[in-house]
């Protein structure tokens, strides 16, 4: 138990959990506003937007995230020589960040068209009888309501999300949780068992709350029909 408890003074763990939760926070603002661009796509008159959004949905959907984070470390940053940063631990966290927004804007996508499919289509009507364009009447009218809607399914999609970012030490994220747990097990193997429910132990006490809230959003913001 010693030592087990001795690794709290030698790793940083709970500096580990905070660079997941940053990437969190980070990834869920960017993905929800490129989600919502993509649905309004989805959903537009133009029948070129909404092939890309189309597209892209499923493109981003089909991908393994592991790929889509190595391409932003070997293509985006290796080939292409794009960085955010001169420091290699914030340019690789920034890295970290677009390739998990790329990937679950997508997934955003879906649950805010599962809310769009509960309002009426009475309500688009009325808008343009009103004489308000697509965009205004989507952005005015139909998104609201549509929130209200998709709120379990963002929750579940933000859940995914704060367990996809474990995923970061293939963009090299040094300092997450996979990577100081691979680091800990090489070199404390006695206590593998111990280290890993340490882990899990973590991540569920931050998954549980942001279930317990949507899951109250979802019913407090439910529109009664």
């Amino acid at each position: 138990m010693s030592d087990f408890i001795g690794l709290f003074s030698q790793y940083d763990v709970i500096g580990a959990f905070r660079v997941n939760i940053e990437l969190t926070l980070w990834s869920s603002l960017f993905s929800f506003l490129w989600g919502v661009v993509l649905v309004m796509f989805r959903i537009s008159p133009v029948s070129s937007l909404r092939s890309f959004s189309s597209g892209y949905v499923e493109l981003f959907k089909n991908i393994p995230l592991t790929i889509i984070m190595v391409f932003m470390v070997l293509g985006v940053f290796g080939q292409l020589k794009f960085q955010f940063s001169d420091n290699f631990d914030t340019n690789f966290f920034w890295l970290a960040v677009a390739g998990l927004s790329l990937y679950t804007s997508a997934f955003v996508c879906e649950s805010l068209r599962s809310g769009i499919n509960t309002v009426p289509v009475g309500q688009a009507e009325a808008a343009r009888s009103l004489g308000l364009g697509f965009f205004s009447s989507a952005a005015i009218i139909i998104l609201p309501q549509a929130l209200r809607g998709s709120v379990a399914p963002l929750g579940n999609t933000l859940i995914g999300l704060i367990k996809n970012t474990t995923v970061a030490a293939a963009a090299s994220v040094a300092t997450e949780t996979s990577s100081l747990m691979s680091t800990m097990i090489e070199f404390n193997a006695n206590l593998v068992v111990g280290i890993f429910l340490m882990f899990a132990m973590g991540y569920v006490i931050i998954i549980i709350p942001v279930g317990l809230v949507t899951t109250w959003l979802s019913r407090r913001l439910a529109v009664k029909r």
